[in-house]
């Protein structure tokens, strides 16, 4: 068997090509004229072109500023992303520092701006529950800066020092609607109202089409009374139903107390799960109170009592356990099925698990607050990019990915569709990118490319 003879080819490769994709979405949203005019530049490279680099650079799954070096002498990087020059690594560090807090709400105008698309006449499918009501998944987590000297790092309730971002995805589909640096000190619930009053508008205007009911689901971090009655104010503003599921926080109550009066209760209804295990559940009218603001709700309880341990040792004494479910659901929805819905909320781990591993955001670039926030915010929308991108080319049957899913994770994307070998041809005033002619995804990527062309 001979060996290989290695060469180099007098024409372009590149070894990314979805980034055409992506370049594509970028277009259609008109990114230079939602950038430009608001934030000027009397020379050097445009605010626009800052933006999409650094777009085209977290769709690989990369976020350090140094990465956008190994880009400055790609032609295809260029004209994929519709750049007029690519910036180097300081220039991008430098514009990101000096615009990071004008531009929070730019890019939360971009991403309204993707979120807001239409592919072929159809606006976005978020994904519904069963029971017809969107979800609105709101969630922190912890991301690990341990060892740096970043602006505003703390200890977490994760034991590390680093950020906890609040994270808001609207379906099931994991589209993101806000990804928010915080503080590592800062608690779950502090001052989320204000989170409630972007994320509700924005999901009731990116869902305008079909106006379906949403749910907002949190877990127990979030049972504050302020959040809720912010929630309720927010859904009379906009006219639209907007349920919510919030785990309940025992705190300091009495539990003991509880399980002595369900066990000796004559009409409580167990439920035996194994030997030495059994669960009841139950409901009851709540009032949340806010200041001068009220509203009623109703909360699920299950009470656990365990006799038996899971290794088949008898306990001295029982062992009660006692969780809760706060909600405005209707009646309709019976204590087994809030307790499923919330169950489900736990699919947003995955989301969590994309941004960090990935599109590797466990460690942020900068040193500065606002700068991180700016990449954080920046994420978002090329998660929304990403899974545009494979929410309509690896879910039909000459997809490169066989085996069937919902959805495809991130790094699915990104290794199926980003990372792409094309050759790039200028011939008679045109521009070709070539795929293999062994590539199984160019069904995918022609079909999706001229859906993008068609808009």
């Amino acid at each position: 068997m001979p060996d290989f003879v290695i060469k180099q080819l007098p024409y372009d490769l590149s070894q990314h090509a979805g980034l055409a994709l992506i370049g594509k979405y970028l277009k259609r949203i008109n990114l230079n004229a939602l950038v430009d005019p608001a934030y000027p530049v009397r020379s050097g490279i445009a605010n626009s072109d800052i933006l999409k680099s650094y777009l085209g650079l977290l769709c690989l799954g990369k976020n350090d500023f140094d990465a956008i070096e190994g880009q400055r002498q790609d032609t295809f990087f260029t004209r994929a992303l519709g750049l007029r020059s690519v910036p180097s690594s300081p220039t991008l560090r430098q514009r990101l520092d000096t615009h990071a807090p004008a531009w929070f709400d730019l890019i939360d105008d971009i991403n309204t701006a993707v979120l807001s698309l239409k592919l072929e006449g159809q606006p976005i499918d978020f994904g519904a529950l069963p029971c017809a009501y969107v979800p609105l998944d709101i969630d922190t987590f912890a991301m690990d800066q341990s060892g740096t000297a970043k602006e505003h790092v703390g200890c977490t309730y994760a034991g590390v020092d680093g950020y906890c971002p609040l994270v808001a995805y609207l379906g099931t589909q994991g589209f993101c609607l806000e990804f928010a640096l915080r503080p590592g000190t800062q608690h779950s619930a502090s001052e989320t109202e204000y989170n409630i009053e972007r994320l509700l508008p924005l999901a009731a205007k990116v869902t305008a089409a079909a106006q379906p009911p949403l749910l907002l689901r949190a877990d127990s971090g979030f049972d504050s009374a302020k959040l809720m009655c912010a929630i309720a104010r927010q859904a009379k503003a906009l006219q639209r139903e907007v349920a919510w599921l919030i785990k309940w926080n025992p705190r300091s109550t009495p539990v003991e107390t509880i399980a002595q009066a369900r066990v000796a209760d004559a009409n409580t209804a167990w439920t035996v799960l194994r030997p030495g295990k059994r669960q009841c559940l139950w409901e009851q009218s709540v009032a949340i109170r806010d200041g001068n603001e009220s509203l009623k709700a109703r909360r699920v309880y299950r009470l656990t009592e365990r006799t038996v341990d899971k290794r088949g040792q008898q306990m001295l004494l029982p062992e009660y356990v006692l969780e809760g479910w706060s909600t405005t659901l209707p009646e309709s929805f019976t204590p087994e099925q809030v307790i499923a819905l919330y169950a489900e909320h736990g699919t947003h781990e995955q989301f969590h698990s994309e941004f960090k591993t990935d599109m590797d955001l466990t460690r942020l670039p900068s040193g500065k607050f606002d700068t991180n926030y700016v990449v954080c915010a920046l994420a978002a929308v090329a998660m929304n990019l990403l899974r545009l991108v494979g929410q309509h080319t690896l879910h039909g049957p000459d997809a490169p990915v066989r085996h069937s899913a919902q959805r495809r994770r991130i790094r699915t994307v990104i290794q199926e569709l980003m990372f792409k070998a094309a050759r790039m041809v200028d011939h008679a005033r045109q521009w070709v990118l070539g795929l293999g002619a062994n590539d199984r995804a160019f069904a995918v990527f022609e079909r999706h490319w001229r859906a993008l062309d068609a808009l």
